[in-house]
């Protein structure tokens, strides 16, 4: 498989070089050159079918033969030792459940994807790779525990300062070892921003190997895939039509989901449920992309205003219109999202996050105007990470889990950054 630039100026790369480069020399993400439906008999039998032998037969055309099927099914079996229930909350509303693995966010299984693909290249080698990866809360705690002591790789996290959750911060700051972490004076725009520019400057590359693990590397992106297939599995069919809300920040997970249906799985219709940052729902409305200042919200992984991974679905549907039939749109903002919370709480006994509860809020509009459909929405992350809006709004207490009581006393060690110079100098050790 070769990857090309959606800038449509560097050449081509096989998917050792797309995932180690991270962006394409022109600046531009890199994008599959084919995309392959899967036989229509591989989704009659879904339900018989192991996770691990669903996400090979689904992500085994982007790694083509540079990775063996024996190696690559471990890669694959070590990302996804943890489960993925689907759990119904009320009639013809389901959510598919994320946050089981080690950071207790959906993020964890591009992240040890990655990692484990990275590794399995450097084996044979000596070089230092140093992996660079913007934050705005559950990105940055996969990434450090993903890549923790995996040999011949240094992680540098940036995050926005005040707009993670202490927890969050905890997940990022806390890992010592080959896990750097700067926090920036600004937001996570500003952080996606020093990262792309790491990317094209040419000092920063040759000295330090440079690769991303944000959603807009291939290895991190794609296995975001396997999240629909094993929801599809554990549905039962109707003769209702099925849709997707996906709470969206930087849209790689959603993007993941229209790839996903690009290879055949039936789904007819996906949304993407945003917060007060409505980027995309003013796009759909006005065809202007305009995006503005980021706004700090309880539902922070998703406080982006320039959602990179969006080129990619443009590029899928290569047409407004289209794209606009097959995808649905809605911001919420943050008393939406406590009401919600409060409401499903007392009604269906299930606590939602903040993001989930606005992927349910974009499912439930949907299914108000289209009564023909049932939905599944996705549960990115544990409660526990947003305990301070979820205690005092629910009137409880959050038993935490074991990873999260084991650094809630340790020390957070960050440093501060205010600007791309500065990030850059003390990359360089000057």
């Amino acid at each position: 498989m070769l990857y090309r630039s959606l800038n449509r100026i560097s050449s081509s790369v096989n998917f050792e070089t797309a995932l180690k480069i991270g962006l394409a020399d022109d600046g531009g993400l890199f994008f599959p050159e084919q995309i392959n439906k899967l036989e229509k008999s591989f989704f009659e039998n879904l339900q018989n079918i192991s996770n691990t032998d669903i996400a090979y037969e689904v992500i085994r055309q982007f790694i083509g033969d540079e990775i063996n099927e024996k190696d690559l099914k471990i890669i694959i079996k070590n990302t996804l030792d943890f489960d993925f229930p689907l759990v119904e909350i009320e009639e013809g509303i389901q959510t598919l459940e994320l946050f089981h693995g080690p950071t207790l966010a959906f993020k964890d299984v591009g992240a040890r994807f990655m990692a484990n693909c990275l590794s399995y290249f450097n084996q044979s080698n000596s070089e230092i790779t140093t992996v660079l990866v913007a934050t705005s809360g559950d990105t940055g705690a996969a990434v450090a525990n993903g890549f923790l002591d995996i040999k011949g790789v240094n992680v540098v996290i940036l995050y926005p300062k005040d707009m993670v959750s202490d927890i969050q911060e905890r997940q990022l700051t806390t890992n010592k070892k080959n896990i750097t972490a700067y926090r920036v004076n600004g937001t996570f725009d500003d952080c996606q921003n020093m990262v792309k520019n790491a990317f094209i400057d040419k000092e920063l590359n040759i000295k330090l190997n440079l690769t991303s693990a944000n959603s807009i590397n291939i290895a991190r992106w794609l296995p975001q895939m396997f999240y629909y297939f094993f929801a599809f599995k554990q549905i039962i069919q109707s003769d209702k039509k099925l849709v997707f809300s996906i709470p969206s920040g930087n849209f790689g997970n959603i993007c993941a989901g229209v790839m996903a249906k690009k290879l055949g799985l039936p789904i007819d219709h996906i949304i993407a449920s945003t917060n007060a940052n409505n980027t995309i729902p003013r796009y759909l409305e006005t065809k202007t992309y305009n995006p503005r200042t980021t706004v700090q919200t309880i539902s922070n992984a998703m406080d982006v205003s320039s959602p990179s991974n969006f080129i990619r679905i443009e590029e899928l549907y290569n047409d407004f219109n289209l794209l606009k039939d097959n995808l649905s749109s809605f911001s919420f903002n943050d008393d939406q999202t406590i009401n919600t919370i409060k409401r499903v709480y007392r009604d269906c006994k299930y606590i939602l996050d903040p993001h989930g509860a606005i992927g349910y809020l974009g499912l439930k509009k949907y299914l108000n105007l289209n009564c023909n459909f049932k939905g599944v929405f996705f549960e990115t992350a544990h409660p526990i990470k947003f305990s301070n809006h979820i205690e005092k709004n629910l009137n409880l207490k959050l038993k935490p889990p074991e990873s999260i009581e084991k650094i809630i006393l340790k020390k957070k060690i960050f440093t501060k950054i205010s600007n791309y110079n500065e990030f850059k100098n003390l990359l360089l050790g000057k």
